[in-house]
This record gives C-alpha cells, sequence and structure tokens, in this order.
C-alpha cells in the first residue's frame, strides 16, 4: 500500500490544477496527467459509474484525445475559444475516498464560471479523480466531472476544460 497523502497535499494539487486551466497554461495543465490518463464528462442523466464504451459522453478523451483538444484550443482557428473565455475554477469539499495500493481516489465539489461574449455560464457538479503517485508527486490518472445540471442548456456546449 502507498503511504497516505494528506488532504493538503490532495487540495494543493486539485487547486494548482485550477489556477492553471483559469490561466490557460493549458500544457502545463497536461503535465499533471499520467501518460494512461483520462478526463470524462459523462452526460447529466446517468450517474457516476457510467462507462464511456457504454454510451455517449460529452467528453471521453484518453491522453492521445486530450493532447490534441490542448492543441486546438491554444490554436486562433479555435473561434469558440478566440479570444479565450475567461474562467474561474472554484474547488470544494475535497474528501479522500479510497486509497489502494498504487492509486487514491479523490471526490471534490466544483463551481466554474466561463464568462465570453458578455455572458457568464455557470458550470456545477462534482469531481472524481484517480491519482497516481509519480517520481514528481501526484497525477491524475482519471478525472471525471459529473454535472449537476439537467442539461448544458443554457450552455449548449462545453468549449472549456472543466
Amino acid at each position: 500500500m502507498i503511504s497516505a497523502p494528506t488532504r493538503a497535499e490532495i487540495e494543493d494539487l486539485l487547486f494548482l490544477e485550477a489556477e492553471l486551466l483559469d490561466d490557460w497554461r493549458l500544457q502545463d495543465w497536461l503535465a499533471l496527467f499520467t501518460d494512461d490518463a483520462r478526463y470524462l464528462v459523462p452526460p447529466t442523466d446517468l450517474g457516476a459509474d457510467a462507462e464511456p464504451d457504454a454510451t455517449l459522453f460529452y467528453i471521453a478523451d484518453d491522453r492521445f484525445r486530450l493532447n490534441q483538444r490542448v492543441a486546438r484550443l491554444q490554436k486562433r482557428t479555435a473561434h469558440s475559444e478566440f479570444p479565450h473565455s475567461k474562467t474561474r475554477h472554484l474547488v470544494s469539499n475535497v474528501r479522500i475516498k479510497e486509497i489502494g495500493e498504487q492509486e487514491i481516489k479523490v471526490a471534490a465539489a466544483f463551481v466554474t464560471y466561463r464568462t465570453k461574449d458578455g455572458v457568464t455560464d455557470s458550470f456545477v457538479g462534482s469531481y472524481r479523480y484517480v491519482l497516481a503517485r509519480s517520481e514528481s508527486g501526484w497525477k491524475i490518472r482519471e478525472k471525471r466531472c459529473l454535472l449537476d445540471l439537467d442539461g448544458l442548456r443554457p450552455q449548449g456546449r462545453i468549449s472549456i476544460l472543466l
């Protein structure tokens, strides 16, 4: 069994992740993920245990697709995000849920505000993380964003990283 991290260590990682996203430092954000990472946003009508191979997800990226998403978001041709939205990711209620031999599971609540073209949208929900220890500290193996919305209206789309 791996040594148990403190909640403060985990909070520091999640707060850093939020800061990197808000500052649009997406390459630095990518460095927080393992090579076998997954970034998942399931539909709002499914539970936390839904899997992308059994249903259509809003986002179901492996590390390769996540790299491609970040590259796209940084280009001027990403019209939905050029100029970039202003975002503010707020993370709270961080809890270590399970400590295994090679990884830990963490849950947290989030609110992400996105402002663009004079409109501010709010995304609320919970995160489910699977974290793995690496030589440089904790890394994200899986990030699952569970939206507490009835749907994506009035937002209509997710063009930012939650």
